[in-house]
């Protein structure tokens, strides 16, 4: 594999570039890894099937890098953790067993456009109230269905988790630092049978460079998520929140390709 990075180096080049700069808003924000990753690969002309295969692999990976990062950074509420972890993974594997018969695009579109009216509304808090920082009272339920939705939808974990721990009054760095941790048991257990089934063909070009990229970026963003004040936090995840919102929104609806 060290011969062929060496060989191919301006191919993977691209794809460095992009892994690095979905998780750095990842690690920072909480979210966006696989929708940032997967449009910026499909623009670049990867293949549907190829994108989602290597952006699922490489994520095992990067939120590994980024779990670790946070902790580190001390990142990590603990209690919150314990409350997320297992009906995270509940839900998680109970979206990959169940939903493989069901029609995940039926209620995309829902959720996406209740988080584009939380992003809004993030976007205002930031800007017009202080955050009051508070513990969330409903984590449990929360993670359950964060879980689902990842593994149903292709995605979701940080989205849904994040904005409503947020909404609820969760410290923002904290929120981020943890979710992020959960998310590496999370995605680590909904791919287990995706590797499998793909094997070791899972490693392409593609995933090797988004590997790269992203474990580069995990320690960047766990540090930006701890030194840049709550407020800005909160308008940057409305903005994130907001524009991959939409943008699934628009694709559905057939106005983006």
């Amino acid at each position: 594999m060290i011969d062929t990075f060496i060989a191919h180096f301006g191919e993977i080049l691209p794809f460095i570039l992009v892994g690095f700069g979905a998780q750095i808003i990842d690690g920072a924000l909480g979210m966006a890894y696989g929708v940032i990753s997967s449009t910026l690969l499909l623009t670049l002309g990867v293949p549907p099937s190829r994108a989602s295969a290597s952006v699922h692999v490489a994520e095992t990976f990067t939120t590994g890098v980024s779990a670790i990062s946070h902790i580190l950074h001390r990142n990590v509420d603990w209690k919150l953790f314990a409350r997320l972890i297992i009906p995270g993974v509940i839900g998680g594997v109970s979206g990959a067993y169940f939903l493989s018969n069901i029609d995940g695009a039926v209620i995309k579109p829902f959720v996406l456009a209740y988080l584009a009216a939380i992003g809004f509304y993030l976007i205002w808090r930031g800007f017009h109230l202080p955050p009051k920082p508070r513990d969330p009272k409903w984590v449990g339920p929360l993670g359950l269905i964060g879980g689902f939705m990842d593994a149903s939808g292709g995605g979701g974990w940080g989205p849904i988790v994040t904005s409503n721990l947020l909404l609820q009054g969760s410290s923002p760095r904290h929120t981020i630092g943890t979710v992020n941790t959960v998310e590496f048991i999370l995605t680590l257990s909904i791919s287990l049978t995706f590797l499998i089934h793909l094997g070791w063909e899972a490693f392409t070009t593609y995933t090797l460079g988004l590997l790269i990229g992203g474990v580069i970026a995990a320690p960047f963003g766990a540090m930006l998520a701890r030194r840049v004040a709550p407020r800005v936090l909160f308008s940057a995840v409305g903005v994130i929140l907001t524009i991959t919102s939409l943008f699934g929104v628009a694709k559905y609806l057939g106005y983006i390709g």
